[in-house]
């Protein structure tokens, strides 16, 4: 009966009891469960009991996170994802606290001042992703970066204050030792919920997530619908951000940097499916309010709150998981058939190999022979005309990147010499080219890596740590942390390319999972000293020039020639078109998948090792930086986000461009949260400009 229900068009009304019946509310009733268990737990080990006291902290405490989890919600009900939500509540918060006044006037204005803030930044979004048609990842990334920078400004640092009355008014009670009022304003925004989805947008907004082109076809706007989601989904995050302001009494520009992964991993635990068309927000909030249990559970059996952002990446990547292993599921059906075939699948790899490399070059043959016959009439124009699209998305950040350079040297007034500068240049571009190199592979198939921040810095430390500034160490201390990285990367490629889940929700997890493992592995302060070895390729001199720019140039070389002229190369173009399309040619699809994570893992374990070489040590977040930088440089660079189209010479001129306006904003003494907003509107530029891009690889 439930396999019929679920197959029932979803169009045509939706009575409420269907709504709630087992099969469709499954992952509610789990949320549910795990809450009510949690809950139980927390109870039993509290030595006073659980008072109405403990259940207004944990009303508290889950609050915030519970409204911006509803928000999120909507947006993946239609097939999105958002990651402004903890951007938003960061500059709801320094504005609060910096704005609002003692009277009653100023707390009321300030606070619709925030709605409609939160509103304006979802129709920015919902504007640039539903009627400019870009990838809801990458506007929301260039967004969240723009957002910050702008809580940057606003408060450099925590603090600000908001008057008592205002934070009673939102932590007390609603009804006097029976409810709170965190719990009223939840009820509040379920209550919202529920009238959305009884009025024609809810209905709408699952149809679109469901099955767009059909929800198109019955007369839905799929644009209005989803730019409505988009404005709603800012007005809870804004609601959000209100209520931790009342809860801290001050403002702190980075309080929703930690938000991501706990909100994801709430909508996941709530039973909400990435993909579109399942889910709801009264499981998103029992979803937060058992990762609150959760953190109270630890801290009160004496457990480091390290270990927080590790218990929400796993619980992230369960909750994925667990609708997959449904025996009615069809993505159950995959993981079993991915299971058994597994082995199969690895003795098959020489054969699809040879298979697909036939498969290809009988395709091209006809193109190749015209390619012969012009190359013999003119070799320089046929050599132009075939790669003129390709040149006209890899010259642009050449050209920019020149002009850069000018203004650099002519105009900022700067007494250094050409090559110091140059030399400096090319330095500080090896960072930025090796993890780009990394990123843009993994975007060519269609990925995206978000967990390079946490890697870098856990390969540095790592390195750090072991070798203590030893160059005997060194020895085996760089193959193990190259092997580490490379190894991390495998994980998440065969998470996305076998068990076949989200890259963004399996990165993002890793991300917090090797968050909690660094800051556990160091108590919080890294200790060690990069070897001698290391610091003398980063900074000494061969030849007059500094040796890592001789390694930039062969690793330059080199990735262009891996993915141009070698059949991993091409299967890597090949998985990016069409995955469907590759499998039936013999590409082995899963493989290249995992290879190409595995490469970005060993690309961001390189850059891990070279950075501490250049700081001569290892910190916590050295990683940081590289997050939008990596995916900035890919885009600039011409690659489409979408995977199958970009060229590495490209990615590269966009490293040395990013580089180029980061050294003139240096030198221009321009702060890191303008830089970040720069950076943020560049990479919307640049999606923009090559979102129709039909350049042939």
């Amino acid at each position: 009966m439930n396999e019929v229900m679920g197959k029932m068009p979803k169009s045509k009304g939706w009575p409420l009891a269907d709504r709630f019946d087992f099969g469709r509310s499954k992952g509610l009733l789990v949320a549910i469960s795990v809450f009510i268990i949690a809950l139980g737990i927390t109870a039993a080990l509290s030595p006073r009991g659980y008072s109405y006291y403990d259940f207004s902290n944990l009303c508290g405490s889950a609050a915030a996170l519970a409204l911006a989890a509803v928000g999120e919600t909507l947006v993946i009900i239609i097939g999105g994802f958002d990651l402004t939500a903890g951007s938003v509540v960061a500059v709801v918060n320094v504005i609060l606290a910096t704005r609002v006044g003692n009277t009653l006037f100023s707390q009321i204005s300030w606070c619709f001042f925030a709605i409609l803030l939160g509103a304006a930044i979802g129709a920015i979004n919902g504007f640039f992703i539903c009627y400019l048609r870009l990838q809801s990842i990458v506007v929301t990334l260039a967004m969240m970066f723009i957002l910050n920078g702008v809580a940057l400004l606003i408060l450099k640092q925590p603090g600000g204050s908001i008057p008592p009355t205002f934070s009673q008014w939102i932590t007390g009670d609603a009804i006097r030792g029976i409810l709170p009022m965190p719990a009223m304003l939840v009820l509040i925004g379920l209550l919202a919920w529920g009238i959305i989805c009884s009025c024609r947008l809810g209905t709408g907004a699952y149809a679109v997530g469901s099955d767009e082109n059909g929800a198109r076809a019955n007369g839905v706007r799929v644009r209005l619908v989803k730019f409505r989601i988009y404005v709603i989904a800012g007005i809870y995050y804004a609601a959000g951000g209100i209520f931790i302001t009342g809860l801290t009494g001050s403002g702190d520009p980075l309080i929703g940097v930690p938000m991501l992964l706990p909100i994801f991993a709430a909508v996941v635990l709530g039973g909400t499916q990435f993909g579109g068309g399942k889910g709801g927000a009264t499981g998103s909030v029992f979803g937060a309010y058992v990762l609150m249990l959760i953190v109270s559970l630890l801290i009160t059996i004496n457990v480091s709150a390290y270990y927080a952002t590790a218990v929400e990446g796993c619980l992230l990547i369960l909750a994925a998981i667990a609708p997959m292993l449904s025996r009615n599921s069809e993505l159950g059906n995959s993981l079993r058939v991915a299971q058994l075939g597994i082995i199969a699948w690895l003795d098959r790899w020489r054969s699809k190999k040879i298979a697909a490399g036939r498969s290809i070059r009988i395709l091209n043959r006809n193109f190749e022979t015209s390619e012969i016959k012009e190359n013999l009439n003119s070799p320089v124009r046929g050599w132009v005309r075939r790669n003129a699209q390709l040149l006209r998305i890899i010259i642009p950040p050449y050209l920019v990147f020149f002009l850069l350079v000018m203004i650099s040297r002519f105009f900022s007034g700067s007494s250094t010499s050409f090559v110091f500068y140059i030399n400096s240049l090319l330095l500080l571009t090896t960072f930025l080219a090796i993890v780009g190199f990394g990123q843009g592979a993994v975007i060519l198939t269609g990925g995206l890596d978000l967990s390079v921040p946490w890697l870098i810095s856990w390969c540095g430390i790592l390195l750090t740590s072991v070798a203590s500034g030893n160059n005997s160490a060194a020895i085996w201390a760089i193959p193990l942390v190259l092997l580490t990285g490379a190894f991390i990367g495998f994980i998440n490629g065969i998470a996305v390319g076998v068990v076949g889940l989200s890259p963004i929700i399996v990165t993002l997890a890793m991300n917090g999972i090797l968050e909690a493992v660094t800051l556990v592995y160091t108590g919080g302060t890294p200790k060690g000293w990069s070897p001698p070895c290391i610091s003398w390729f980063m900074s000494g001199k061969l030849w007059g020039v500094t040796p890592a720019i001789y390694g930039l140039l062969i690793f330059v070389i080199g990735g262009t020639l891996l993915l141009t002229e070698t059949s991993f190369g091409r299967f890597v173009y090949a998985v990016g078109n069409s995955r469907q399309v590759s499998t039936l040619s013999g590409v082995p699809v899963r493989s290249i998948v995992v290879l190409v994570y595995g490469l970005s893992g060993l690309c961001a374990a390189i850059v891990g090792i070279l950075l501490t070489g250049f700081n001569t040590q290892a910190f916590n977040g050295m990683g940081d930086p590289y997050l939008l930088a990596s995916i900035a440089v890919v885009v600039v660079g011409g690659t489409l986000i979408t995977g199958g189209k970009g060229h590495y010479l490209g990615i590269f001129g966009a490293a040395l461009l990013l580089t180029a306006l980061q050294i003139l904003l240096t030198g221009s003494q321009v702060g890191i949260p303008v830089r970040g907003i720069i950076y943020g509107i560049v990479l919307m530029i640049a999606i923009f400009a090559h979102r129709e891009n039909k350049m042939s690889n």
